[in-house]
């Protein structure tokens, strides 16, 4: 009995979502212009440029497997070399930068994609001229660095740093579609609970639902004239 009270209750607020939808439909496209406003007027673009170089620390041309799993090891000792104080506080002096050595650090990131011994630098700034040129400025510096500390060859540029045609954030299309959803899904809350929440007898059905009692008829709605 129970179960089958829990089944016409879901099947109760299916219809009642129904019935609701376009309120639901217009909840989420408000939801979702709003979020193209804020994206669109209220978020400053960033931009971000990067460059990739390539550490060799071989004299000779002939790598061994040796030699490739220890440059796997010092992929990692690099990238904290790239962001260490000593590099960024180098910069910030070398281009006269108005922000500290860790606020640059913050707009600076690292990666190695899996398998290669490429490090790619990249940078975030308001400024697409801007940030290809401290993208460059940190890889200048930071080539010098790996090679004092490491000793080794060379540090190869692969891809010096351009600046970007297009804002890499806010990324508008997925700010929209979060905010149809996030519309969507309070519109769809506020039907429910408002729905289970409402204990009127609205159908002659809940009279036995809610009572627990027998039907015996309906008064049928009288023309008023």
């Amino acid at each position: 009995m129970e179960n089958s009270q829990l089944e016409i209750d879901v099947i109760q607020l299916l219809k009642k979502l129904w019935s609701r939808k376009f309120s639901i439909i217009f909840t989420s496209l408000i939801f979702g212009g709003l979020a193209l406003a804020a994206s669109a007027f209220l978020m400053t673009p960033a931009y971000t440029s990067t460059t990739r170089i390539y550490v060799v620390n071989q004299k000779t041309e002939s790598i061994t497997t040796q030699d490739l799993q220890a440059g796997d090891y010092l992929v990692k000792d690099y990238q904290e070399i790239i962001k260490s104080n000593d590099v960024m506080t180098a910069v910030v002096e070398n281009e006269g930068l108005p922000m500290t050595p860790m606020q640059l650090a913050d707009k600076v990131r690292v990666q190695v994609p899996t398998g290669t011994r490429i490090i790619s630098i990249s940078v975030e700034d308001n400024d697409p001229e801007e940030a290809s040129r401290l993208t460059n400025a940190v890889r200048e510096v930071a080539a010098e660095k790996i090679k004092t500390i490491t000793k080794v060859e060379d540090v190869t540029t692969l891809e010096v740093a351009e600046p970007a045609t297009k804002p890499s954030s806010p990324n508008i299309k997925r700010n929209v579609l979060l905010g149809i959803l996030l519309g969507g899904f309070i519109a769809v809350a506020l039907v429910l609970l408002r729905e289970i929440l409402d204990d009127r007898v609205a159908r002659p059905e809940d009279v036995e639902e809610i009572l627990g009692m027998t039907l015996l008829g309906v008064v049928p709605e009288m023309d008023g004239k």
